[in-house]
């Protein structure tokens, strides 16, 4: 499972955390390995039952209030017993509140350490939400072209040299967008697979005997994207006549990318075969699928019961005579 520091939270520019270190230093390195928030509540009162570990705490304006009706002893006891309780990732104040000196003492005791926003809770836990879904992300990057076909996220893999560039070229000819050429940079967010253009090829393709070429200057910024859901991959192959292609598509094929299994499609390529319309009747039959209609099964399935119907006849056929 992947996980980060919690020095990183403070080193976040893209957020707006903005949160200041207030005592703990040495809790920095702790790690954090999960973007779900948790505010004590009850648990500053004894009941811990419901504490999660490795998760930002979050005190606001309930917890700092509670804290402030305890005389000290008291305070300190509770958050001794809090903090001993599980191996919690940090505290975060919010709302700029005064910070308790019992919290600040107990957690330099700990060696947890306690931030401070001047953002309100609900605001901080969405952004720190946001800023651990991105840092948690699996991530990983591969050689193909990514696509947006009527709506679907393609993937084109295959060796170099097979016509990827090309075929996606032909696609952008037919109004459909290029996602990334050469490098997809992918990552997993909420059990999808998302990929896009890596920042320093971004919108560019090379197509061998042109060079390299810009597709958003040369057909606009309405044949490019930033970044597409993958939705179905094609991998691309050199036509083998030694070899058996599937030529009913009953058994789904899938590719386990960032560890999400995404549809396959094995197509062979070879001279004649316009790959550009097979893309598009692809993209058209994941669409489908999606809606619930498999045309293969459902041909099957229509196959199976003729041959059945057949069968039956000709055994009552048997039977009269």
């Amino acid at each position: 499972m992947k996980s980060i520091r919690i020095s990183q939270l403070l080193e976040d520019q893209g957020h707006d955390l903005r949160l200041t270190l207030m005592a703990g230093t040495q809790g920095l390195a702790r790690t954090v390995d999960s973007s779900r928030i948790q505010k004590p509540g009850l648990a500053l009162a004894g009941f811990t039952e419901h504490l999660h570990p490795r998760r930002v705490q979050v005190f606001g304006n309930t917890e700092i209030s509670y804290l402030a009706t305890l005389d000290e002893a008291a305070q300190r006891a509770s958050l001794a017993k809090l903090f001993s309780e599980e191996d919690l990732a940090c505290v975060v104040v919010t709302k700029a509140l005064d910070v308790p000196r019992a919290l600040v003492d107990a957690c330099e005791a700990a060696g947890l350490s306690l931030m401070m926003t001047p953002l309100l809770s609900s605001e901080f836990i969405q952004r720190v939400q946001n800023f651990l879904e991105d840092a948690l992300t699996e991530s990983s990057s591969l050689h193909g072209v990514l696509m947006d076909v009527f709506g679907v996220g393609i993937l084109l893999l295959g060796k170099s040299g097979i016509g990827k560039s090309e075929i996606a070229l032909d696609l952008v000819m037919r109004g459909h967008r290029l996602v990334a050429d050469d490098i997809v940079d992918v990552t997993r967010r909420k059990g999808a697979v998302y990929g896009a253009g890596n920042p320093v090829i971004k919108h560019h393709m090379e197509i061998r005997g042109l060079g390299i070429i810009n597709i958003k200057d040369l057909f606009g910024v309405s044949a490019v994207r930033e970044q597409k859901k993958i939705e179905l991959v094609i991998e691309l192959q050199e036509w083998d006549p030694h070899q058996e292609y599937d030529r009913l598509g009953v058994e789904d094929k899938h590719l386990q990318i960032v560890g999400v299994d995404i549809p396959l499609s094995v197509v062979p390529v070879r001279p004649g075969r316009n790959m550009a319309t097979i893309v598009e009747v692809a993209a058209r039959n994941q669409l489908l699928k999606l809606q619930g209609h498999h045309s293969a099964r459902e041909f099957a399935e229509r196959l199976n019961r003729a041959i059945a119907q057949g069968a039956m006849r000709r055994t009552l056929g048997e039977e009269v005579e």
